[in-house]
This record gives structure tokens, C-alpha cells and sequence, in this order.
């Protein structure tokens, strides 16, 4: 099954303003979401970029155990592992940091890569990063969906 994501801040397969990139402010873009099924018990969603050097993609945002309920996040989420409002948690992305990190691609137009996911369980393991999340979430995302930006220095 497939969700909608989108934000106001740019349009699916556009250029990712520079106030969101590492070259920037460097906060996360306000994001809303649609299509969750009946039964999310909880979101979680992950942004990387698959075009950047190495065997694997860039992560730059694994944020999960958002409220099944909830249909967006704002501009700038604090940069906080346990956020409270909206309540949820975040993992380290690949510098690692928590929370956001935005664009900063070394050369060239890359891709960046806003995944939701609708899960049937709440995660409340902190500090995951993507690749641990992927792992927990396996067998449990009920629908998901995907905006993609782009940016280049």
C-alpha cells in the first residue's frame, strides 16, 4: 500500500532549498504525510542520498516512533535523540549526529530520499541508526511512500 509524503519546501524531484541544506540553516524541511492504513501503530521515516561515494547510501535523517496518528512534522525538528513534541525518537545519521543533517554532496546533483514508513508496532529502541531500524522494521511496515530532492554546491 502506498502513502503520500510532500512538503511545501520543494517539489518531488526538485532542488532542496539552500535553508535546508548543509550549506544553509541546515533544518529538516516541515514535512505531511497521507494514506496511513488502519492499524499504524507507528512512522518512521529515513532520508539519504544513494548518490553519494561509497557501497552505501549517505544517511542523513532516521527519525521513527512518530504516533500512528500523526499527519506531518515541522520545519527545524530539534536535533534531540527523544523529542517530545511531536513525541518520538531519532537515530544518528552517517556523520553521526542526531537528528537532520542536510545536503553537503561533495560534487555534482545528488539525490536525496525522504522514505515514510507505516508500522504495525511501536519502536522504542533509541539510537538506532538506518540500517538497525530497516532491521526492526522488517515485517512490520503496513505502507510507505517517498519524496525525492535534489541539490548541488
Amino acid at each position: 500500500m502506498a502513502m503520500t509524503i510532500t512538503t511545501s519546501a520543494f517539489m518531488d524531484g526538485g532542488p532542496i532549498p539552500r535553508k535546508y541544506t548543509g550549506d544553509g540553516q541546515d533544518i529538516s524541511p516541515p514535512l505531511v504525510w497521507a494514506g496511513m492504513p488502519d492499524g499504524t501503530a507507528s512512522l518512521a521515516i529515513i532520508c539519504d542520498d544513494p548518490d553519494a561515494p561509497g557501497d552505501t547510501p549517505w544517511v542523513h535523517w532516521v527519525i521513527y516512533n512518530l504516533p500512528g496518528d500523526l499527519a506531518g512534522l515541522p520545519e527545524g525538528v530539534l536535533p534531540v535523540g527523544v523529542l517530545s513534541e511531536p513525541a518520538g525518537l531519532q537515530g544518528p545519521n552517517s556523520w553521526p549526529t542526531t537528528g537532520y543533517k542536510g545536503p553537503a554532496p561533495p560534487s555534482g546533483t545528488h539525490r536525496y530520499f525522504f522514505a515514510i514508513y507505516a508500522l504495525d508496532t511501536n519502536i522504542s529502541t533509541p539510537d538506532l541508526d538506518a540500517d538497525a531500524l530497516r532491521a526492526q522494521m522488517a515485517g512490520h511496515i503496513l505502507a510507505q511512500g517517498e519524496i525525492i530532492g535534489t541539490y548541488q554546491r
